[in-house]
């Protein structure tokens, strides 16, 4: 049975709070699994316990079960839609869709920000964890070939223990799709607390990692259900390369020049 008809199933005997929550989850749809409980508080003016009670009348353990369930429902939904696709086109096009989808959350200004915080910094670190962990390696390398030397920390101890020593002449750059990462919240808090500069790379303007951010450049994948999706990623890789193109553009860099000397620093690791 969908989530929408077992709410509707059980709500004549929701209490008039439940019905709230109900009303706010009928209303919002599929877009309720990126919802917290504080977002359904906020809209619905009900406490923890009645959005606890209205999950259990439905038969789930709690919110985050509730989410799960809806979360699967509607990926079995896209699932049943594609299978007359071919999947090779299929791939292709939800990857040109994330770039496309980023490209138009874009703000320029934004990124000059960035750039010019880049440009500022004494120190450059840069925070993620799990598949965003491996994005922060990716910039790292990326922003080496541009004349960049920044560190890529994935390990939140190890994080932690660099926020406490940056200065306000430091930078973090943090990864995370939905901005509510907590080991990656925990340590940019810590560098803001030093004062550092922080640009947050996420999905939700509103999240608690966005707007720990002096500046946020906003990534377009969804993906409750698909942690790690190669979509994901594709959205985090193509802001990157256009942060880096900036701060080329932006001083003039010679990428030919700087290419070469990459280059010639790693001819003699191939083989014959």
């Amino acid at each position: 049975m969908s989530y929408t008809h077992l709410i509707r199933e059980h709500y004549p005997q929701l209490t008039k709070s439940e019905k709230k929550v109900a009303d706010f989850i009928l209303s919002a749809q599929e877009k309720i699994i990126y919802s917290t409980m504080s977002d359904i508080k906020k809209h619905t003016n009900v406490g923890d316990a009645t959005i606890i009670r209205f999950c259990q009348k439905l038969g789930f353990s709690g919110f985050s079960d509730l989410k799960i369930a809806i979360a699967k429902e509607d990926f079995s939904h896209q699932a049943t839609s594609d299978t007359a696709v071919n999947f090779a086109d299929l791939v292709s096009k939800r990857l040109a869709d994330a770039i496309l989808a980023t490209k138009q959350l874009i703000n320029i200004d934004h990124i000059n920000q960035a750039v010019d915080y880049i440009n500022q910094a004494h120190q450059i670190y840069i925070f993620g964890v799990g598949s965003s962990g491996n994005t922060a390696v990716d910039l790292e390398s990326l922003f080496l070939r541009a004349g960049i030397q920044a560190k890529a920390i994935t390990d939140p101890h190890f994080q932690a223990q660099v926020a406490s020593l940056l200065t306000e002449d430091d930078l973090v750059i943090a990864f995370s799709l939905s901005g509510k990462t907590k080991d990656t919240f925990d340590s940019i808090a810590i560098a803001k607390k030093n004062h550092a500069k922080i640009i947050s790379i996420t999905n939700y303007l509103l999240s608690p990692i966005a707007q720990q951010g002096d500046v946020v450049l906003q990534t377009a994948i969804e993906e409750f259900l698909n942690g790690g999706s190669l979509a994901g990623k594709i959205s985090q890789l193509y802001l990157c390369d256009v942060l880096v193109n900036g701060y080329e553009r932006k001083n003039n860099i010679d990428t030919l020049a700087l290419k070469e000397t990459v280059l010639r620093s790693i001819l003699d690791k191939s083989l014959d």
